[in-house]
């Protein structure tokens, strides 16, 4: 039975797409179906169909109007309103319109890029100047100036690293006086993609050997970048290390004595297990997994990279977390182009970058749609109290979209639990999230493929809600209505026992129920097939 249901769940149509010329196959209380509606479901359903007598034109044709009739019951009794209902085709329409709102072109060179800047790193090192989180255009024109002049004196001659030792807001740059340990000038060694928040890898890719770059912004506040290096990647490695904390001169006899072991053919795995003091990976030998370079701090990385043999061991070496011996365990070369592709665009689908892709297509719809903004009714942005402003207050029209008039009140609404941003990026935030929610209400409209495939589903939904309720869920409840069902059926049962081929009997039952719904049905319903456009449309079929 409920093969049955599924072979048109899967397959059901519409006619929003419909043209003028083409003919009309069925005609239920007056709504029509056209031919080319349903051989696209028909087509559709030829590969879940195995014989002969079931890809009978008339007997499918029959199966698409019980379809028909059962979907009209289900908007008859207002199944569409139900809360459930409403939730699930919600969710599904995000699911089913989320690949429209990305640029495939721009994707696909987002993934060209990650490749080259997987297979090659850069080193680099910057300047940062942080924002305030809810900078204005006063404040942040104020720190673009002030990395700016220490551009320009960077470029007259004076050090990059001592400037970043002396201004710099990253931390690591400067010398910690009470630790003793001494700042990186601002250095960042080598890294490759998906290493750095990706402003900083495109400025880093984007700025040659050698030169400063104009100062550029990311979620930190604005920096200013000299790329010192370029070269081909090493891919990733796995490794193990020996960790001892102690940065006195007690620590440095005590990794200097286990270096020795080393030396002598101690095996790493017992004397990491023995000496480590990193607890997350002293229990396994010292195994840290598999990492790219810039995933680690930066002697970490040098010494790691800097090995050129598997089972090759560094000397002793210090980071900010202690004194270290590092063991190379296993290289992974960079692949080809081909053999990453999927991974890259995996990365990408869950990296911050994605949101570029719908950028993209925002910054498009931008150019496509006619946009206004009502500058007398975004005065309210002015307000300190705008969020408390009475409803009634807020009905004037603050953007509209090509014919969509969106009030002040969808504004406020937008932005009453967002408190992290200056109202100004809210509401070009809203902004944008406007121009992509007309563009999912109207791709019904604009992609023949999404809106047949969410009227399937639609209908598919509100099918099955309707079958639980008529028949699965009645058959397998009504007990009295199955034993007199039962009864009437004696002849064609091998037994009297009901409980021994219950399954069989509520199936049939099913078959029962649904039979006698559907005759029902089109006894309320004025149903017309044109024998004409049948007639050909056997013969199309029969000829191929």
């Amino acid at each position: 039975m409920k093969k049955i249901v599924l072979l048109f769940v899967l397959g059901a149509s519409m006619s929003v797409f419909s043209q003028k010329k083409e003919k009309t196959l069925i005609t239920i209380d007056g709504e029509k179906t056209t031919v080319s509606e349903f051989k696209r479901v028909y087509e559709k359903n030829l590969d879940a169909i195995d014989n002969e007598e079931a890809k009978s034109i008339t007997n499918n044709l029959d199966l698409y109007i019980n379809y028909k009739l059962k979907v009209k019951e289900a908007y008859a009794i207002n199944l569409d309103t139900l809360p459930s209902y409403k939730r699930e085709m919600e969710s599904y329409k995000n699911q089913l319109s989320a690949p429209y709102l990305q640029d495939t072109t721009f994707i696909d060179q987002l993934v060209k890029d990650a490749y080259f800047r997987t297979k090659n790193q850069v080193k680099a090192k910057h300047i940062l100047m942080r924002l305030p989180r809810e900078a204005s255009p006063k404040d942040t024109l104020m720190v673009y100036n002030k990395i700016l002049e220490l551009r320009e004196r960077i470029i007259k001659g004076e050090k990059f690293e001592a400037l970043a030792a002396q201004y710099s807001e990253d931390r690591s740059a400067q010398d910690d006086p009470k630790t003793g340990r001494k700042g990186n000038g601002g250095s960042l060694g080598y890294f490759s993609a998906f290493n750095m928040v990706y402003p900083f890898e495109v400025a880093a890719y984007s700025t040659k050997v050698g030169e400063i770059s104009m100062p550029f912004k990311t979620q930190f506040g604005y920096h200013i970048m000299q790329v010192d290096d370029i070269k081909e990647s090493k891919g990733e490695i796995e490794a193990a290390h020996i960790l001892i904390r102690d940065t006195t001169a007690v620590g440095k006899m005590k990794i200097d004595s286990i270096y020795a072991k080393l030396n002598n053919k101690e095996s790493f795995d017992d004397l990491a297990k023995k000496y480590s003091e990193d607890p997350g990976s002293k229990n396994n030998g010292g195994k840290l997994g598999k990492f790219g370079a810039g995933r680690m701090v930066k002697s970490f990385d040098d010494a790691a990279f800097a090995l050129e043999n598997v089972s090759d061991f560094s000397k002793p070496f210090r980071s900010q977390f202690g004194w270290h011996i590092v063991q190379l365990l296993k290289k992974h070369p960079i692949k080809s182009f081909d053999e990453m592709k999927v991974e890259l665009k995996e990365k990408i689908k869950k990296s911050s970058r994605m949101q570029l892709s719908e950028d993209a297509v925002v910054n498009k719809l931008k150019k496509e749609y006619t946009i206004i903004e009502y500058e007398e009714a975004k005065k309210i942005l002015d307000r300190k109290n705008l969020r408390a402003i009475p409803k009634d207050s807020l009905q004037h029209t603050i953007i509209s979209i090509n014919d969509k008039n969106i009030t002040q009140e969808t504004f406020i609404n937008y932005i009453r639990n967002r408190r992290h941003l200056a109202v100004f990026k809210l509401f070009e935030m809203f902004k944008d999230d406007q121009i992509l929610t007309y563009y999912k209400e109207n791709l019904i409209y604009t992609e023949p493929e999404y809106a047949y495939t969410l009227k399937e589903y639609e209908d598919g939904l509100l099918l099955f809600e309707l079958m639980q309720e008529k028949i699965w869920t009645k058959s397998s409840n009504d007990s009295i209505g199955l034993q007199k069902f039962f009864k009437s059926q004696e002849d064609t049962y091998t037994t009297t026992d009901l409980d021994s081929i219950k399954g069989q009997v509520i199936n049939d039952y099913q078959n029962f129920l649904d039979k006698n719904w559907i005759a029902d049905l089109r006894k309320k319903s004025k149903v017309k097939v044109s024998k004409k456009e049948l007639k050909k449309l056997i013969k199309f079929y029969e000829n191929k």
